[in-house]
């Protein structure tokens, strides 16, 4: 089974500089490719200059992250003889032997489209991730959530989650996915340019049948944070926004504009609190998402996809969490 490992970059020398030789250390069995959206530093010339084995793939712009993977990977070479692509980070640190218990797992069943790893804090090993934790879930309300990490409550790493089990989405931190399925299922929406396209893209593939998965035999370290920081305002919205097309896509219509609806009532109280907490930007930020959700509304409705659509079944999360006070997923009813 061939791997390419595959960093999507861009101005991102100094975070390549850290973390890309444990890539190379522990990655002797994959080929290893960056792609770069348009760097205007020495990130690849630090590459070329020092990882001479890591093949460039040079996008025209700074696309983000899904067009800047989607354009990036039609040009590797070769592309059709690597049953699996692995979408990692740059701000990742992977550990030995990280590759082949998330191979041998694709390996044994062909239903299996998506794997994600554990992945721990690099700041804190000892603790889950933001960014996928111990797998990903969704609840009836498209609130995502994690094993390992309910909202901004992160989880002791204590062996808990070091199973394998289906999941709902695989993180974006650290994603594998077939070769065959990426292409199938037409890649990341490059409308949402960041934030959500993988939980998108895992719903879609949840839809045509596939399954997602999580190994927690294999893990890494994520900084989060490396390209947009959490308190960047253009994070929030685009989490906001991606978060509402999301919905309108993959649910079934007659569940899709009810829950949609309750979303943006919701989203307005947040906006409140925000402004008290957060500050004008992210209140303003909020807001805006709504604006930019109505301006490709009636694009989403036209390309949703007829099938059986699924989605998780836990019970509105944001209320189990700050009414009822439920920090970890092992609560959540």
């Amino acid at each position: 089974m061939k791997t390419a490992v595959v960093i999507l970059n861009w101005n991102g020398r100094k975070l390549l500089e850290e973390f890309i030789p444990s890539v190379v250390e522990f990655s002797q069995s994959a080929d290893l490719f960056v792609i770069d959206n348009a760097s205007d530093d020495d990130s690849i010339a630090y590459i070329n200059a020092n990882f001479p084995k890591i093949q460039i793939i040079q996008n025209e712009g700074n696309f983000g992250y899904a067009k800047g993977y989607n354009e990036g990977i039609k040009k590797l070479p070769d592309l059709k003889n690597y049953e699996i692509l692995c979408l990692l980070n740059s701000d990742v640190q992977v550990s030995e032997n990280w590759l082949e218990p998330i191979e041998n797992l694709f390996a044994t069943n062909a239903e299996i489209a998506v794997v994600q790893p554990k992945i721990l804090d690099y700041k804190n090993p000892n603790l889950f991730e933001y960014a996928g934790a111990g797998g990903g879930f969704i609840d009836n309300y498209g609130y995502p959530f994690c094993r390992g990490r309910v909202f901004w409550d992160l989880e002791e790493d204590k062996g808990q989650y070091d199973d394998t089990i289906q999941t709902f989405w695989a993180s974006g931190a650290c994603f594998f996915i077939r070769t065959e399925e990426f292409l199938n299922s037409g890649g990341f929406d490059e409308g949402f340019f960041a934030h959500m396209e993988e939980i998108d893209l895992c719903w879609r593939i949840n839809n045509y049948g596939k399954k997602v998965y999580y190994c927690g035999a294999s893990k890494v370290y994520h900084l989060g944070g490396g390209t947009l920081k959490n308190s960047n305002p253009k994070k929030t919205y685009l989490n906001f926004r991606n978060s509402l097309w999301m919905l309108v896509k993959n649910l079934p219509a007659w569940k899709a504009f009810p829950i949609v609806f309750l979303r943006l009532s919701f989203d307005g109280i947040t906006g409140i609190v925000f402004l008290f907490y957060e500050g004008f930007g992210h209140f303003w930020a909020v807001l805006d998402s709504h604006f930019g959700f109505y301006k490709r509304l009636f694009h989403y409705m036209k390309i949703r996809k007829p099938g059986i659509q699924k989605y998780s079944s836990k019970q509105f999360v944001p209320y189990q969490y700050f009414i009822q006070k439920r920090k970890k997923f092992s609560d959540l009813k």
